[in-house]
């Protein structure tokens, strides 16, 4: 499936998935529902206050009261490969060191 430029594969929710490229770990912790999909990674840039890594963590969800239509797995797959794209834009935006260790592509996979 191509969203976004990326590609998703099929994969468990919650703590069982996390962004792999190239057999090493991308970004701190991705979790994906059926509704909704969030990317944590770590930023170093000059365009931050402070010394420290910011800690930044970008989702994206529906809000509805109905629930959500289709298949689950595809539903996944696109909330974690849209939060995993807006991710990847604030951290070339703010100028991350390394693109916040965020792959050009996401791949999920369970952990």
């Amino acid at each position: 499936m191509e969203l976004c430029d990326g590609n998703a594969i099929s994969a468990e929710a919650g703590r069982a998935l996390k962004v792999i490229t190239g057999g090493v770990p991308v970004g701190e912790r991705v979790l994906a529902a059926v509704d909704a999909g969030s990317v944590q990674f770590v930023c170093r840039s000059e365009k931050l206050p402070g010394s420290q890594p910011a800690h930044i963590d970008i989702g994206v969800e529906r809000w509805s009261p109905e629930d959500p239509e289709g298949d689950p797995e595809k539903l996944k797959d696109a909330y974690a490969t849209v939060a995993h794209s807006f991710a990847l834009a604030m951290a070339k935006e703010l100028g991350c060191e390394n693109d916040g260790g965020l792959a050009a592509r996401p791949v999920l996979d369970p952990a």
